[in-house]
């Protein structure tokens, strides 16, 4: 209790008073009950909320699209995923033993949603000023290093096939395996006369971003 207590206290910047909700926010569906997933609810909108407020500090001259662009970049679940693995939390995750065997651990979609949840959970014991505290030092260089609003993947390769007056790119789900709870898509983009590329994700719309992705990096 005491280890974890410190972990959060490093991590987090506060120290726990219970550690009920915290327990619960590093736990996966796949271990049972007092999962993460009602907490995750929570922190992503309290993530939303924490960002916005230092965006609109930090660019007090933008227009709200510009301000919108910014806010879906920093709060993509690749991101989230990102901070996870910065703060070392894959060791402290509590999965059941098939979703290990699935590598769920390295999903970016379990670490992203952890991420928030434990948001959530701070939060709720501590107030938005503890949380927003957090996740300004967690994401301060990701702010600081947007000079412009970026591009979604999928919006920077329709914006790329509609300057080369191509077709739209196309998605297709080539295949879809592993239990409910781990289920990996594998998903293949075509641009017409372009080529294609692929991309895998523990959700269609993550497979979607990660073959744009690739697309835009093989792109002559």
């Amino acid at each position: 209790m005491s280890d974890l207590a410190d972990w959060l206290e490093d991590k987090l910047g506060h120290r726990p008073r219970d550690l009920v909700s915290f327990e619960a926010a590093l736990t996966h569906a796949s271990f049972g009950e007092g999962n993460y997933e009602r907490l995750e609810f929570l922190g992503d909108r309290v993530l939303g909320l924490a960002v916005a407020h230092w965006l609109i500090e930090t660019y007090p001259d933008e227009p709200e699209g510009n301000l919108s662009q910014r806010l879906n970049a920093l709060v993509t679940r690749e991101v989230c995923a990102e901070i996870a693995r910065e703060l070392e939390l894959t060791p402290r995750l509590r999965l059941g033993r098939q979703a290990i065997d699935d590598g769920v651990f390295d999903s970016d979609n379990v670490l992203g949603d952890v991420v928030e949840a434990l948001i959530g959970a701070l939060y709720l014991e501590a107030g938005f000023e503890a949380a927003s505290k957090f996740v300004r030092a967690a994401w301060a260089d990701r702010v600081d290093r947007l000079a412009a609003p970026p591009k979604h993947p999928k919006a920077a390769l329709q914006e790329w096939t509609a300057a080369q007056k191509r077709r739209a790119p196309h998605y297709e789900v080539v295949e879809a395996r592993g239990p409910d709870h781990a289920r990996r898509f594998t998903v293949t983009v075509t641009i017409k006369g372009v080529g294609e590329a692929t991309g895998t994700g523990l959700s269609k719309q993550e497979a979607e971003t990660d073959a744009a992705r690739a697309m835009l990096k093989a792109l002559p």
